[in-house]
């Protein structure tokens, strides 16, 4: 199968490209950084800056992860405008090439997040869920509405709605194990909000899953089965590093500092990957604790 990546060089991207090459896809990857593409994503990687570079190939999958940090920067005006433009507008110009190709994919696995529910509290949520209103809702809405154009043109479309992604190396760990191994990690604010954490295996498990049965199609929770709340997730991190996990940070430090961008970290979801596992998807990592110790013993 011959496959175009956006979002490639990123941690769940590099992740896919070694497990599509095991399996015999083609990958070309469409990068900011097509130099690197084949140094990070796999030597066999096609990396091209533009996709009028790619006018006469044809593709039988897409799929699209592409989109900057949404954790690195506070929300400016200036911060917002790149993150809309790295994933509603970059989206908006993959489907409106896959419309001009006279070949159309047969699928096109797009990237989201559980953003879109905006905070949930406590309650549990599903694709079936309604969204609150806010930042991270009205920007992964647009995101999946650039997506949803491709089905005018007859490809399935499958949506994935990514939890924080447990890896040993990369993703939110990389941020937190220094503070932990220092003994200063703990819950942050009141420690009751949800942390809808996922394995990387288990995302690019469930990538391929999609790419490879028919019948899928619509919104997916890529989140493991048994969230947990902040104040859970630190006692589970300290406990994989051997380290105590008992040191707050206070909501009102974080709002301080990160103005809006703390919803971030203050709130949460309970999100539960219903529609996945009803039609058939099995996690490797159903339980944080199992998930944590592969990512801290492959380091």
């Amino acid at each position: 199968m011959n496959l175009l990546l956006t979002g490639g060089t990123g941690l769940i991207g590099r992740a896919l490209c070694k497990r599509l090459l095991a399996e015999g896809y083609r990958i070309t990857v469409w990068s900011r950084r097509p130099n690197e593409v084949p140094a990070l994503c796999g030597e066999a990687v096609r990396g091209v800056a533009d996709l009028s570079e790619l006018d006469g190939d044809t593709f039988d999958a897409v799929v699209n992860l592409a989109g900057a940090p949404i954790a690195d920067k506070p929300w400016t005006t200036k911060r917002k405008a790149e993150l809309w433009a790295s994933r509603v507008s970059l989206t908006e110009q993959l489907v409106q090439w896959l419309g001009a190709q006279s070949h159309k994919p047969a699928v096109m696995v797009s990237g989201s997040a559980v953003g879109w529910y905006g905070d949930g509290g406590g309650a549990e949520m599903t694709e079936r869920s309604p969204a609150k209103a806010e930042y991270t809702h009205t920007l992964c809405d647009a995101w999946e509405a650039a997506a949803k154009r491709v089905n005018s043109y007859g490809v399935r479309l499958c949506i994935m709605r990514t939890g924080l992604v447990v890896a040993a190396e990369g993703g939110f760990l990389a941020r937190l194990k220094p503070m932990y191994k220092l003994g200063l990690g703990g819950p942050i604010g009141g420690g009751e909000h949800y942390m809808p954490w996922v394995h990387l295996d288990d995302v690019v498990s469930l990538v391929v899953w999609l790419l490879q049965t028919p019948d899928c199609r619509g919104a997916y929770n890529a989140s493991a089965p048994n969230p947990v709340t902040n104040r859970e997730f630190a006692r589970a991190l300290g406990g994989a590093l051997n380290r105590p996990a008992v040191m707050p940070l206070p909501g009102f430090v974080l709002k301080l500092a990160l103005g809006e961008m703390s919803r971030l970290l203050l709130t949460g979801q309970r999100a539960l990957p219903a529609k996945a596992e009803a039609e058939g998807f099995t996690f490797t990592y159903q339980y944080l604790d199992k998930a944590l110790a592969a990512a801290v013993q492959s380091k």
